[in-house]
């Protein structure tokens, strides 16, 4: 089945985007928070956050286990892994800087883990 899909460099391609729109996110609603107030507070919802973490979660997961069954090396998704766990632990954070800080270090600790796959792969 796993022969049919994309190959793990796409997956792991669309993760570390999805890692950049994370960064992208968390520093846009800084900037956003700043000047617009009312309409900055939609993108730091916490729900925007858990629906992040859950999409993380699943592309990151995906990526991590099927470039780790087709390259045979358990390092990049014990990297992607921590990054995921960053970014859980960070949600359990109360909202403010630190959270912020958190949640972008572990997006880039998960994107150095797929980056890892990826060439692993290749």
């Amino acid at each position: 089945m796993l022969e049919r899909l994309p190959g793990t460099g796409t997956f792991d391609r669309l993760a570390i985007g999805l890692s950049g729109l994370c960064l992208v996110h968390c520093v846009a609603s800084v900037f956003l928070l700043s000047l617009l107030a009312s309409a900055g507070g939609m993108l730091v919802h916490p729900a925007v956050h858990e629906i992040g973490l859950a999409l993380a979660i699943a592309v990151g997961t995906f990526a991590l286990v099927r470039g780790a069954i087709e390259h045979g090396y358990s390092m990049p998704a014990a990297v992607g892994g921590l990054g995921l766990g960053v970014m859980a632990g960070a949600l359990s954070m109360p909202h403010g800087p630190m959270e912020t800080v958190y949640t972008m270090l572990g997006v880039g600790i998960l994107a150095l883990g797929h980056d890892l796959n990826r060439r692993a792969a290749n």
